[in-house]
């Protein structure tokens, strides 16, 4: 803490100290809840807000990812990688709004909440697949990629919390990403056993066990 703060925490009364000092502990928590690289939410931070918003039956979880990432990076460098990564959060950060909350779970995985007031998540989030398949600002043209998109109401599986609903974005992602569909819905049917919402065969997946339940 520097001098000037010290000083001014001083010289104001005890409540008005405490509450200073408390936003300062609230602004560094947030900071280190957001990801170095994108600006958004890490998981941590992502969790806890949209855990909030679901509580809005207009609610609407998405997982994104990033497609022939590896080969983007592998082709162009490390850095072409992180302004794709970049420019992907911009775009999706900007795509939720402030009434939604956007987050980078790892690599070049990411999720969000949306708000979806008229009931038009399907047009909407295919309005947002074409803006991240646009190049990125500054690059090579080639600099561009795909993202595969999964997406879930939460008002269809209303005994899901946020980890359950990932989990079924995740596996609509994924059969969107296999069929090069580029984007899916999560319907009503088999739910397969994770850990922490990821899905058999990627990373923290648990496969012990074919089927975690039917969606009723």
């Amino acid at each position: 803490m520097n001098t000037q703060v010290t000083a001014l925490l001083s010289a104001l009364p005890p409540a008005a100290g405490w509450a200073v000092h408390a936003w300062r502990l609230r602004s560094r928590l947030d900071t280190a809840r957001r990801d170095p690289l994108t600006g958004l939410w890490t998981r941590d931070g992502f969790t806890r807000r949209a855990a909030a918003l679901l509580k809005d039956p207009r609610s609407v979880v998405v997982l994104a990812d990033v497609d022939r990432f590896k080969q983007i990076n592998d082709t162009y460098g490390h850095a072409a990688g992180d302004a794709l990564l970049k420019a992907t959060a911009d775009r999706l950060a900007q795509h939720v709004g402030r009434a939604g909350v956007a987050g980078r779970l790892g690599g070049d995985e990411f999720a969000a909440v949306l708000i979806d007031e008229n009931g038009t998540a399907a047009d909407l989030l295919t309005v947002l697949r074409g803006v991240l398949a646009r190049p990125v600002d500054g690059q090579d043209p080639a600099v561009r990629t795909t993202v595969s998109l999964g997406w879930v109401r939460a008002a269809d599986f209303p005994a899901d919390d946020l980890s359950g609903l990932l989990r079924r974005a995740d596996e609509a992602m994924y059969a969107a990403k296999q069929a090069r569909a580029g984007l899916r819905r999560a319907g009503l049917g088999r739910l397969f056993a994770t850990v922490t919402g990821r899905r058999a065969g990627r990373t923290g997946a648990r496969t012990d066990r074919a089927v975690v339940g039917v969606a009723a």
